[in-house]
């Protein structure tokens, strides 16, 4: 199965432990603990992940209202806004800053060199300067990331396996996110590798993403890779929609799938890293540095086919493929 396999792929990391049992937060008496949580993206888009961070909290005896409360900042895909928002958080007084993504991580950064910063996952840390290094991160930050530009790098090696014929792909990308650079670079490597041409569509905002589309079109593109993004992600139904009207084969993360998207490869933005938050969050509030906390990464990515897109896009996903896949939705 890929969740076992890609183990190769990834190279050697720091495994995410396994969620701790419920224990009592060692909170002083009266003391309320205050998180700004700090998201590029929309409560809609982002709801189960906050719910999971959330979950993780009560856990280990944070419960909101009780001795917790979370300042929810949402920039909504406008990452403009996010250099206020941190700035207001910091203002506040909170205790600690929950961000996730790197334009969410920097802003909090440059608010900010000494309230602690939780990352519930962000991409390439160390090459968009997050951070010192993964094992001894150092400042004010630490939390989990994943490997961005491989993941990215291993969908357009999938989509080219699914599309043998392939000749054109689009890499669909966010151009005011840092980390789509590194990305893209190592897509265009991959792509060169496969002899297949790949070329970037670009859109900073939802009202942007049908012309996006339109210049894929007219490319005669053969599919496209979604590049992981809050705004990209919170317009995951958007993107999907557009990528059925003009009968092209996708790939991205978990969402896209589940709303009509081909594959979807990926795990780094899932539920249970914002879970795992939790216990960074409970780590420092008892005390400990966040600069000296090692970044965790990812080991275990998951392919995901919808059948019914593939069906209706008429295309027969070739049998190495599907033997791969973790999931099929019939």
């Amino acid at each position: 199965m890929m969740g076992r396999t890609l183990r190769l792929f990834v190279g050697l990391g720091l495994t995410l432990l396994a969620a701790p049992l419920a224990s009592e937060a060692e909170t002083p008496p009266g003391k309320v603990w205050r998180i700004g949580l700090l998201s590029s993206a929309s409560a809609a888009a982002y709801g189960r992940r906050v719910e999971a961070i959330r979950r993780g909290l009560g856990d280990l005896g944070y419960v909101e209202g009780t001795n917790l409360v979370i300042e929810y900042r949402w920039a909504e895909g406008r990452y403009a806004r996010l250099a206020e928002f941190a700035a207001e958080l910091v203002r506040l007084k909170v205790d600690l800053i929950v961000t996730h993504g790197t334009p969410g991580s920097l802003a909090a950064k440059r608010a900010t060199t000494t309230i602690p910063i939780v990352m519930a996952v962000t991409g390439d840390v160390v090459t968009t300067g997050l951070v010192a290094s993964l094992a001894r991160p150092g400042g004010n930050l630490t939390g989990s990331t994943f490997f961005f530009p491989e993941i990215n790098a291993k969908r357009v090696e999938l989509l080219t396996e699914t599309l043998p014929s392939a000749k054109r792909l689009a890499a669909l990308v966010n151009p005011d996110n840092p980390v789509h650079a590194t990305a893209l670079k190592a897509m265009e490597q991959m792509a060169t590798s496969l002899r297949v041409d790949l070329q970037a569509a670009e859109a900073r905002r939802p009202d942007e993403l049908p012309g996006a589309f339109s210049a894929m079109v007219r490319r005669q593109t053969d599919g496209v890779v979604v590049v992981d993004d809050a705004m990209l992600n919170s317009s995951v139904r958007q993107v999907a929609d557009l990528a059925a009207k003009h009968r092209l084969p996708s790939i991205g993360l978990r969402e896209l799938v589940d709303v009509g998207g081909l594959l979807a490869y990926g795990g780094g933005s899932s539920p249970e890293m914002w879970r795992r938050a939790a216990v960074f969050v409970d780590k420092i509030f008892k005390g400990a540095n966040p600069g000296e906390l090692p970044i965790e990464q990812a080991t275990r990515f998951e392919l995901v086919i919808n059948l019914m897109t593939a069906k209706t896009l008429g295309l027969t996903i070739p049998p190495a493929v599907l033997a791969r896949a973790d999931e099929l939705i019939q």
